[in-house]
């Protein structure tokens, strides 16, 4: 829980496709990649990274994506219009959870 009392369930399979490394979110917008074919990705670890974040190890070996708790709170406030986002992206370019 955050310090507010708000909690979040996200799954595996947003926080992977919501990574915040560089490989998914490019340096600027239009480099922002579709990561598709996530649908059944796993957690493997999650690595503290001092007091403010952490490192999450995907099965598909992904793990450059630094989490912080700021990064945390908006995916979980954010999450059903993210999500649309991602489905909506997915459909414009003819790929598959």
């Amino acid at each position: 829980a955050f310090d507010n009392g708000e909690t979040f369930d996200l799954s595996a399979e947003y926080l992977r496709v919501k990574s915040p490394s560089a490989e998914v979110q490019g340096h600027s917008p239009d480099e922002r990649k579709t990561v598709a074919g996530k649908k059944d990705v796993a957690i493997l670890e999650v690595n503290p990274i001092g007091n403010y974040a952490v490192r999450l190890v995907f099965d598909d070996m992904h793990s450059t994506g630094i989490y912080s708790w700021d990064y945390f709170l908006a995916l979980g406030r954010n999450r059903q219009a993210y999500w649309q986002d991602y489905l909506d992206d997915l459909a414009g370019k003819g790929l598959t959870r």
